[in-house]
């Protein structure tokens, strides 16, 4: 006996995570292919991803959020507009924040993300099917390729959501942005909405595995027209993007 606790019971006690953590992966992992499946059968009639997105993205992103038992608690979407694209800036803590934005955002946006997560078998490709764009920051004519390509989904009318931060923050703060969705919001002239995540680093940090239940709150901004910068001031639009989604995160933990 140790502290009043046998041997037997602690090694149940520590079983039941491992069990948890098993079964949560693998759930996420045949979700996945099973979703892919349906989107390899609908991509033949869907060019633009739309159904995609809408009939298997959004399914399979609210579907875990329900088995990982993971709550989202979500305040502005008064400021999403539903008939004409916006560019979605998002502070970026956990692998959860893309099952948030797909369970949560009531219109048909596109990814951009790194290119690296577009190359993941069976999640890459169904990634693609539904339209989302990888970006190569190794290679600069490949990354202004994949700028003009989102250039191309928003006049065809859907929305793109951009981690600007380019990697998961490992504790919570807003890292430095980067210029590359800015330069596209100055390009297409759409609006930037800045949407903070709050605390979904504890869900899932960066580098682990591990599926916490409990929940994370997302905070969406007033949105910022980038008409009133020119392209010399585009620090001054980062840094008021930047500002705006510290300010909704201080106010969403506040309270």
């Amino acid at each position: 006996m140790v502290s009043g606790i046998n041997y037997d019971e602690k090694q149940g006690s520590r079983g039941l995570p491992m069990i948890r953590f098993i079964w949560l992966n693998a759930f996420i992992g045949l979700n996945t292919i099973v979703v892919s499946v349906v989107v390899l059968a609908l991509s033949l009639i869907d060019r633009s991803g739309r159904l995609v997105h809408r009939y298997c993205a959004v399914p399979w992103a609210r579907l875990i959020l329900r088995v990982c038992d993971v709550d989202v608690e979500v305040r502005g979407l008064e400021h999403v507009k539903k008939d004409a694209p916006q560019i979605f800036m998002v502070n970026h803590q956990s692998i959860f924040d893309i099952f948030a934005l797909l369970s949560v955002l009531p219109v048909d946006f596109k990814f951009i993300l790194k290119e690296e997560l577009m190359r993941i078998p069976i999640l890459g490709f169904s990634m693609r099917k539904a339209g989302y764009i990888g970006i190569d920051r190794e290679n600069p004519r490949r990354a202004i390729r994949s700028m003009n390509l989102a250039a191309g989904r928003i006049e065809g009318g859907a929305s793109v959501v951009i981690f600007p931060e380019g990697t998961r923050s490992e504790d919570g703060q807003v890292l430095d942005f980067r210029p590359g969705g800015f330069h596209l919001a100055m390009k297409s002239g759409c609006d930037i909405v800045p949407i903070a995540i709050i605390d979904s680093r504890r869900i899932t940090p960066k580098g682990s595995l591990r599926i916490e239940r409990g929940g994370f709150s997302m905070v969406i901004g007033t949105p910022i027209s980038v008409k009133n910068y020119t392209k010399r001031e585009m620090d001054r639009l980062m840094k008021e993007v930047r500002d705006a989604i510290i300010g909704q995160m201080s106010e969403g933990q506040g309270e």
